[in-house]
């Protein structure tokens, strides 16, 4: 039987929708198996959190609640993951392959001496404990299947918005163990001394279910505001292209793409973005993606769910007007 850990993120004190469906992942996987969900929470002030652990299924919560790990600090939050891997003879370690869990996971494994699998958009456990799981390489081009080698200690990171998460049980407990902090933070080698905050959109990118997006075929940063408008109409968060980006027209922080974010919301709006295979990368794995360009040879129309040829500065606002009436019946 499994025994799999979850590292539940969170950001300004709440858990972060990609740790649910973490957790979903975990708890569908150990019922077949007829093995354990666990969760690990680290930070300050989150004890209120544990509820939410324990509805969306785990059974057990290890709770390191101190102030001092109130701001992300690498080193610490391995050693914190590591540690309750160890004491629970963790079979599976799932995160986020969110930027945090892309730094966090790597180092676990390696602390662990595990077998790691990055960005996954599908896993499952075998009869011998080990895992398949299944991720896009080469910008995704390809699609790898990745075997584990080891019964134990194995660390994955699970894409966001991939993975559905667990039906809310309002009647379920959870077991919640403190952890006492061990680590000696004069001792660290890299400490944070501020974390900087930029607001990119009301609805943070990776973890929307809706996702606009705006490319060269705006021809300006002004035109953004009708991206910003149907991004609105939907409650969708405001992504960019590389070039958009490259032309100063939005932050770093907005770009969808191999060098930007790889997001996979339910519904992917793509206006004037010709669809390179770099920003292709970002997104591909949207369940529903929909194009607007004025070339019908765009290489998004290869991907796409619904293409519409024409001029976005006719559609978006046509597609705005209809969105508000719906709403409005």
């Amino acid at each position: 039987m499994a025994t799999i850990l979850v590292y539940a993120e969170h950001l300004n004190g709440k858990l972060k929708r990609v740790a649910l469906e973490t957790l979903g992942a975990a708890k569908r996987m150990a019922t077949a198996d007829g093995g354990q969900v666990v969760a690990v929470l680290i930070g300050g002030g989150l004890s209120d959190q544990a509820k939410a652990l324990a509805e969306g299924g785990a059974q057990k919560i290890y709770l390191a609640d101190d102030p001092k790990l109130a701001v992300y600090s690498s080193e610490a939050y391995a050693n914190i993951v590591a540690d309750v891997a160890k004491k629970i003879n963790a079979t599976l370690i799932l995160l986020g392959a969110t930027a945090m869990g892309k730094d966090l996971g790597p180092k676990v494994a390696a602390k662990l001496e595990g077998a790691f699998a990055g960005d996954c958009t599908g896993i499952e456990l075998k009869d011998d404990g080990t895992f398949v799981a299944t991720r896009p390489i080469y910008g995704g081009k390809a699609i790898a299947t990745v075997l584990s080698q080891k019964s134990n200690l194995q660390v994955a990171t699970l894409r966001p918005n991939v993975f559905p998460t667990h039906p809310p049980d309002t009647a379920a407990k959870a077991v919640v163990e403190k952890v006492e902090t061990k680590t000696d933070f004069t001792a660290l080698k890299a400490l944070v001394k501020e974390v900087v905050s930029v607001v990119a959109s009301k609805v943070e990118l990776t973890e929307a279910q809706i996702i606009v997006s705006g490319g060269r075929g705006l021809k300006s940063p002004e035109h953004f505001k009708l991206i910003e408008e149907l991004a609105d109409v939907l409650g969708a968060a405001v992504g960019a292209s590389r070039a958009a980006v490259d032309a100063g027209w939005k932050p770093h922080s907005y770009q969808v793409g191999l060098t930007g974010k790889t997001v996979s919301p339910l519904l992917y709006i793509a206006c004037g973005i010709s669809g390179a295979i770099q920003h292709q990368a970002g997104m591909s794995s949207s369940k529903c993606i929909v194009a607007i360009n004025n070339d019908p040879n765009a290489p998004i129309f290869k991907i796409a769910n619904y293409g519409i040829v024409g001029d976005l500065f006719e559609v978006v606002p046509l597609m705005i007007d209809e969105i508000k009436k719906v709403k409005g019946a």
